[in-house]
C-alpha cells in the first residue's frame, strides 16, 4: 500500500492523483503526505466543509487557529463531522476541521474551499503550463463577405492613420484587440499556486503537531513548490 501512495506522489503536477485505493490501516499508523491525506479525506471519506457547524459547536470562528478549536472540542466532548449522515473516519474529520480553520493569512475560507474542490477531483492549481500570449480582436462581425474583426473609428488625436491628411469615409479606423495569457496572467496563476502550497505547509504542520490522528502519520512530503522551473514552458 505504501507503493500506491508513493506512486501517486510521483505523478506529474497538475494531473492529480487518484487516492481512492488508499485505505486507513486496521492496525498501527501509515505514513502519508499531507496532500495525499487531504485527497483521501475528500475523495474516499467524502468529508465536507461546514463553517457554520464549527462556529455553532465551538464558538470559534474559522481562521482563529485549529489548536483553539481542538481544545474547545475536548471541553464539549464532541468532534466536527465531515458532513453527510453516515459516520466518517476520525482522521478525515480532523482534516476537514483543520482545513475549515485555515487562518486568513493563508487564504481563509476561500483558500479552504479551493483546496477542498481540487482535492475532490485530484487536481492541483493551474499554473498555466505552456501558456503563450495571444493577441485577438475583442469582437467580430459577420457580413456577406464572411467574418471580420470589428473595427471602429479612431477619435484620439495623434493616433489616426493616415495622419498626414484628412480622413475620408474609409480612413481613420482601427481594430481594438485584447491580449490573453500575458505575463501578468501567468504571474497571477503562479502566485495562486504558491498560495495553495503555503496553505498546505500550514496544514502539514497542524496535522503533524495539533491533530491526534489515529491511522496516519503525516510526513514532510510535499508537492513540488515551483513546478514551472523543472519543465520547459
Amino acid at each position: 500500500m505504501n507503493m500506491v501512495v508513493d506512486m501517486a506522489a510521483q505523478l506529474e503536477p497538475g494531473l492529480g492523483s487518484s487516492l481512492t485505493a488508499v485505505r486507513a490501516p486496521r492496525t498501527g499508523r501509515r505514513d502519508v503526505g499531507v496532500l495525499d491525506l487531504i485527497e483521501w479525506a475528500f475523495q474516499r471519506e467524502k468529508v465536507g466543509l461546514d463553517f457554520d457547524e464549527i462556529e455553532r459547536e465551538t464558538g470559534a470562528r474559522p481562521g482563529v487557529g485549529v489548536e483553539y478549536l481542538m481544545m474547545q472540542q475536548a471541553k464539549l466532548g464532541c468532534r466536527v463531522q465531515g458532513g453527510g449522515s453516515s459516520p466518517r473516519h476520525h482522521d478525515a474529520d480532523m482534516v476537514a476541521a483543520s482545513l475549515a480553520c485555515l487562518p486568513e493569512v493563508y487564504g481563509g475560507r476561500r483558500m479552504a474551499i479551493g483546496i477542498a474542490e481540487l482535492a475532490r477531483v485530484g487536481e492541483r492549481p493551474d499554473w498555466m503550463r505552456g501558456a503563450r500570449m495571444t493577441c485577438k480582436p475583442v469582437a467580430w462581425r459577420t457580413s456577406k463577405h464572411g467574418q471580420h474583426a470589428h473595427r471602429e473609428q479612431c477619435r484620439q488625436i495623434g493616433l489616426r492613420w493616415p495622419a498626414h491628411q484628412a480622413t475620408g469615409r474609409d480612413d481613420g479606423f482601427w481594430c481594438p484587440v485584447g491580449y490573453s495569457n500575458s505575463a501578468h496572467d501567468v504571474a497571477a496563476a503562479r502566485r495562486r499556486y504558491l498560495g495553495w502550497y503555503g496553505a498546505l505547509l500550514h496544514l502539514r504542520h497542524v496535522l503533524q503537531v495539533a491533530c491526534p490522528l489515529t491511522s496516519f502519520v503525516v510526513t514532510d512530503r510535499m508537492p513540488e513548490r515551483t513546478p514551472w522551473k523543472s519543465v520547459l514552458t
